[in-house]
């Protein structure tokens, strides 16, 4: 971590202590701070002002409620998975919304009879695709493996990655650039579809 990014991290920190601590004026600091980002994050995501401008609302809820569990490492990095899982979550509802209304316009019948068919479809398609995803995984050497787990699925800094490695966090960022090497030369979009 270099020094100005400490600095910045130790100013974060106070400010959450602050806010846990009931202060007000610090939630609307830390609002002031990274709104713009946030709905700009959110606004990438679902591409419509309104909905990014309501998502955001959501999203500032969502931190604000999460704070106790923030664990004071990486704030800005913890709020936009927060932006970016909700925008996600909404493309996915909007879009599943509209398949569903197109369905029960075009035949009510059908959708009805349908409901449970696709339920075990589903239920199928997801089983397969994590049988697919458990043998990728099972096939990245294992030495890129612990760095991509520990980056992507256990959510770690660079840092907290070195410290458990006994390694230089240059080492982590290194490991991490030829794991992702690794997965674009030998993992393609085709094979998960």
């Amino acid at each position: 971590m270099y020094f100005g990014e400490e600095e910045e991290s130790i100013q974060e920190d106070t400010l959450v202590q602050r806010i846990l601590a009931g202060d007000e004026s610090a939630f609307r600091e830390l609002v002031a701070t990274y709104r713009q980002y946030l709905f700009q994050t959110i606004y990438a995501i679902v591409r419509h002002p309104k909905d990014a401008e309501d998502l955001t609302q959501d999203v500032w809820t969502r931190i604000y409620f999460s704070l106790p569990q923030y664990q004071m490492k990486g704030l800005k990095t913890w709020m936009t998975r927060i932006a970016v899982n909700r925008a996600i979550d909404f493309k996915r509802s909007a879009s599943r919304k509209r398949e569903e209304m197109t369905a029960e316009i075009e035949d009510p019948v059908q959708t009805i009879a349908t409901h449970h068919h696709n339920d075990l479809e589903h239920e199928v398609v997801m089983n397969e695709t994590a049988r697919l995803v458990r043998t990728k995984l099972d096939q990245i050497p294992a030495n890129y493996q612990d760095v991509l787990s520990a980056y992507y699925l256990d959510h770690q800094t660079y840092q907290d990655i070195a410290d458990a490695q006994g390694v230089t966090v240059k080492t982590v960022e290194s490991k991490l650039y030829r794991a992702k090497q690794w997965l674009r030369k030998n993992w393609k979009e085709e094979d998960f579809l």
